[in-house]
């Protein structure tokens, strides 16, 4: 057999030991869960997409497993943005990047969330969630493109770190060319695809009611169920924005042969969620392993000799 392979990877400037990390939402709100994160096999650690205040978020049940997936309406819960700013200097001794999430409320919200972190050296990028379906009453602002715009013309006025955003998926082509082209206008470092597919509805037929509590049993599908979708936009967003912005995957990774489906497509990295919060932070050793096994009965040194190579049928 070859050589192990390399899992390394380069994500806004900062190198990557493993292109596999957490997606932001399964245990990352604490201390505590990032710094499991933090001596787990993730090439990264990426904090809980934070609001300007604390945030206790929707009444409980609010996250369902199934045998497909997950369903969830959380509500954005954590412990507001001055507390994952004052954790970035404590991930320094993991000697991995520190992400961090960024959800605000409102426009107003995240500029303010921006301009403070400005001040942080230790946090290595800034992953914007665009694509939050969770907030009663609050749209997607990645669902709306002349509002994506309008927000990032205001981040790119005061954001320092580099900055990429998390995106919902999208189904019509024509949306994916709509965003694409917004993007492309800015000094864009990486774009998430995809954040959980918004208001699914899963049914107890035993007990003839919905599983979670808030928005009446609607909430974000997740798990392997969406990989296909997620794929899709990975895929369709490698083609059409500028090279230099990274692509990272994310929904339905359970396996190495998941991770790789999506770097194939053109994934730089590749988050696990729905998996993480199932087995642990184990899953991303594990994960890991059978990538590089995968990569190395191929023929494959490292994941830019197979990245974004993708085959059409003739």
């Amino acid at each position: 057999m070859p050589p192990a392979a390399s899992l390394a990877t380069t994500i806004a400037g900062s190198p990557l030991a493993s292109c596999l990390y957490n997606a932001s939402g399964p245990v990352c709100s604490t201390a505590d869960e990032l710094d499991a994160l933090g001596g787990s096999d993730a090439g990264a650690i990426l904090s809980k997409s934070a609001t300007l205040e604390k945030r206790a978020g929707n009444p409980e049940p609010r996250y369902v497993e199934t045998s497909w997936g997950s369903i969830n309406s959380m509500g954005l819960p954590n412990e507001g943005y001055r507390y994952y700013l004052d954790y970035a200097r404590r991930a320094q001794a993991f000697g991995k990047p520190y992400f961090m999430s960024v959800s605000g409320l409102s426009h107003d919200d995240n500029i303010d969330i921006i301009k403070a972190l400005a001040r942080e050296e230790a946090i290595s990028a800034i992953e914007l969630n665009l694509s939050c379906p969770n907030v009663p009453g609050k749209p997607q602002t990645g669902y709306d493109f002349d509002q994506s715009r309008v927000l990032l013309e205001r981040i790119f006025e005061h954001v320092d770190q580099p900055l990429g955003v998390k995106l919902p998926p999208y189904f019509d082509l024509p949306h994916f060319d709509m965003m694409a082209a917004v993007l492309n206008d800015f000094p864009i470092a990486f774009v998430t695809c995809v954040n959980s597919i918004g208001n699914g509805l899963v049914v107890d037929t035993d007990t003839e009611s919905v599983v979670i509590k808030p928005k009446s049993g609607f909430g974000g599908i997740g798990g392997d169920f969406i990989k296909p979708t997620a794929l899709a936009n990975v895929r369709k967003f490698y083609t059409l924005l500028r090279e230099d912005i990274a692509i990272i995957g994310c929904g339905g990774v359970k396996t190495g042969t998941d991770a790789f489906e999506h770097i194939l497509c053109g994934a730089s990295a590749v988050q696990i969620g729905t998996q993480l919060m199932r087995e642990g932070v184990g899953c991303f050793a594990r994960i890991g392993r059978e990538l590089s096994t995968l990569m190395q009965e191929k023929g494959y040194p490292d994941i830019d000799s197979f990245k974004g190579k993708l085959k059409s049928l003739d």
